[in-house]
């Protein structure tokens, strides 16, 4: 369905790739039998059910593709990119656990007082701001004003560690800013429902400290509806990227899918997106498959 939905809107999307290929002169001047020949060239006159089995025979057998702009292969160029992504992807979703799940679960612990107040505040707020409007403010104080971090780009740890650091800390902290607010609340949610439970109060009634009660009972139970938001998480943080990448000028899928967006390179696009929608499907697979080893109330039959 992904493969067939992101073949057809490719192609119902206005722009022609054969003028991408030319330059404006030859464009202007080109007849129709030329464009035809190109067009011919790349299988893009064949009618759109055989160029749509035809590409997805290729992804079956691992190819992509070829690039119509650049005449590149398409796996190569992901394989160099995917790397970045994933780098910048996973240092944000496991910054978002880091500091989303402890912060929910002391604001359910101290519901009411001025931390649950301050730190649901800004979870409010971090739902809803723009990420690319972030970056750019981000950007503006921290690199332009302050000359602490480099504006954009970006270099690898293998390379220079300390430069991939640095310019990484902003892209990293506007990805993570959704996921941390997001799983904030439903920390906070989740403890809350759990912490009314009887076995909580049977745990208070014994005289265990609040550290034991809150770790060793509770936070197993009221982590579980948490587990759900690494699958949306992944998908927000993918989402994400494509601004991210592009504000930030970081050689990403991301920034990848905008270029062959705005070139029409429609085999470009579709193995960008192909990809994106594999990793959330693999990632949702696994957060329904740990349910029965969080909750052995979940069977799997």
């Amino acid at each position: 369905m992904i493969t067939l939905f992101v073949f057809l809107v490719m192609r119902l999307l206005p722009g022609d790739p054969i003028y991408m290929i030319m330059s404006r002169a030859a464009s202007e001047t080109a007849t129709e039998m030329q464009l035809d020949k190109l067009r011919h060239q790349y299988g893009l006159d064949r009618p759109m059910m055989v160029q749509y089995f035809s590409w997805l025979n290729g992804v079956f057998h691992g190819d992509l593709g070829v690039s119509i702009l650049t005449n590149t292969d398409i796996r190569q160029s992901l394989m160099k990119r995917l790397p970045i992504t994933l780098h910048l992807g996973v240092l944000a979703l496991i910054i978002s656990f880091v500091l989303g799940i402890p912060a929910g679960v002391i604001c359910a612990v101290r519901r009411g007082t001025w931390i649950d107040t301050v730190v649901t505040s800004l979870a409010n707020i971090g739902i809803t701001i723009p990420v690319f409007w972030l970056a750019l403010v981000l950007m503006y104080f921290f690199a332009l004003k302050l000359h602490w971090l480099p504006v954009f780009g970006y270099t690898s740890p293998f390379t220079d560690f300390w430069m991939n650091l640095k310019q990484i800390i902003l892209p990293v902290f506007c990805l993570a800013v959704t996921s941390i607010a997001v799983i904030a609340r439903q920390a906070r949610s989740s403890m809350l429902e759990v912490m009314h439970q009887d076995y909580i109060r049977t745990a208070w009634s014994k005289g265990l400290k609040e550290r034991g009660v809150v770790i060793k009972h509770a936070l197993k139970n009221g982590l579980i509806p948490v587990v759900v938001i690494i699958g949306l998480g992944l998908s927000g943080i993918i989402g994400g990227s494509v601004l991210i990448e592009t504000v930030f000028a970081i050689p990403g899928m991301g920034r990848m899918a905008v270029e062959a967006m705005g070139n029409s390179d429609y085999p470009v696009i579709q193995g960008v997106i192909l990809v994106f929608a594999v990793m959330v499907l693999v990632t949702n697979l696994l957060v329904d498959l740990s349910y029965g080893w969080l909750d052995p109330r979940v069977q799997y039959k």
